[in-house]
């Protein structure tokens, strides 16, 4: 276990006029962020340039995955359904032109949150046409059904994280997910062509090897995965699972190579990515290249 960070993973401290606008605004439409709830190192830089990822279904999510600092409870099934026209109302003061939603998860709902989803997007597009959207979503237990509502609500990217590799999932994420699941969600939401791009990402820094990371490219490359992401995992508490190394530069640079020359559209690989980290800036660049 190691526990004192490298150079390349120290941040500023959040600061500066943009970063205070959109601090008041998500607090004012009484709005959860996964860069506040998930302790996320990049809400300086990305708050500083007006860029947040919105956290729709509240900020309780029904797993306990051991890399998660969102809290664990029981939602007991509420739903804010005036939650997307708010999400909407901050996109259009803000005037976001690429907007990241995610969630969590919500396994005490129906529809595991989905119609939800679909409405925010809904709301955000009615206001915004030209806005893109991405999905972060889970599982949804693996009921394709209710990605599929996610699918039709006209979204742009849509997002899966697979996590970690197949040997350490079940130590790291919550029981009821799996690798082969999230393989099954993502592989069905590319076959459907609904969305124009299908994304997933890995932490790093949890004890894998690069012939697993190698092996958990092929697996995602082969279903039709379209942008890959790697950052380094960082411990939140004490209580979550320790940080075994923390990779340096020159390796993730290494590991985007690789995975270039896998075949997907788009590699993002550092220290801090995060699954959305600059993804305004991305899908250009993976659009451009389709």
């Amino acid at each position: 276990m190691i526990t004192q960070k490298p150079d390349w993973l120290k941040v500023k401290l959040p600061t500066g006029d943009t970063y205070n606008n959109l601090r008041d605004h998500v607090k004012e439409l009484k709005l959860h962020t996964v860069c506040q709830e998930a302790r996320c190192p990049n809400i300086a830089e990305c708050w500083g340039r007006g860029t947040a990822t919105i956290m729709i279904l509240g900020d309780t999510c029904t797993r306990g995955c051991r890399f998660c600092a969102v809290k664990t409870g029981n939602p007991k099934k509420m739903v804010d359904w005036d939650e997307p026209r708010r999400v909407a109302e901050a996109c259009v003061e803000l005037n976001w032109k690429y907007v990241v939603l995610t969630s969590v998860d919500r396994d005490d709902l129906h529809d595991g949150g989905a119609a939800i989803f679909a409405e925010t997007v809904r709301q955000i597009h009615q206001r915004m046409p030209e806005t893109k959207v991405e999905c972060l979503t889970g599982d949804f237990r693996g009921n394709l059904d209710q990605v599929k509502i996610v699918l039709d609500s006209g979204m742009d990217v849509f997002a899966h994280n697979l996590e970690t590799c197949r040997r350490l999932t079940p130590s790291v994420r919550d029981r009821r997910a799996s690798f082969d699941q999230t393989l099954k969600v993502l592989k069905y939401a590319k076959e459907t062509n609904l969305a124009h791009f299908v994304k997933t990402s890995l932490m790093l820094g949890l004890g894998e090897t690069e012939d697993e990371i190698e092996q958990t490219m092929e697996e995602a490359r082969a279903i039709g995965v379209d942008i890959f992401t790697m950052g380094q995992y960082l411990q939140p508490t004490k209580k979550h699972l320790p940080v075994i190394e923390f990779v340096p530069p020159e390796k993730f640079q290494r590991l985007k190579k690789l995975g270039l020359s896998k075949g997907f559209r788009q590699v993002v690989a550092g220290p801090l990515v995060r699954s959305s980290y600059h993804a305004e800036e991305a899908f250009p660049k993976v659009q451009d290249s389709a």
